[in-house]
């Protein structure tokens, strides 16, 4: 994201946060304060742009889009888990070779 798109984000945020409808001029003044400038035209595409959408919506919808792919992650991670079992057996039967009684440290 670029950084007039981050300000008018966090302001359209603030003012939401804040119970405050959400217009251009209030994007803009929040924007002026914050001193970010920015072209005139990205606090009424915001605006234009949420009085269209709930803004509760968006913000628990965040991590939706990931779902499917973290599902595909969790059916290899399956998979991936039985070869890591089996290579932990052949570790410990490994390391019981090792011990011979003494430690370097003794």
């Amino acid at each position: 994201m670029s950084a007039p798109e981050l300000a008018c984000t966090y302001a359209a945020l603030i003012l939401h946060d804040d119970g405050i409808a959400i217009t251009a001029d209030k994007i803009a003044t929040i924007v002026k304060a914050a001193g970010v400038e920015i072209e005139p035209y990205w606090p009424g595409l915001f605006a234009k742009l949420l009085e269209r959408k709930n803004i509760e919506d968006l913000i628990t919808n965040v991590g939706g889009g990931a779902a499917p792919a973290a599902a595909a992650a969790g059916g290899a991670a399956a998979g991936g888990a039985a070869a890591a079992e089996e290579e932990k057996k052949e570790e410990s039967e490994e390391e019981s070779d090792d011990d011979m009684g003494f430690s370097l440290f003794d």
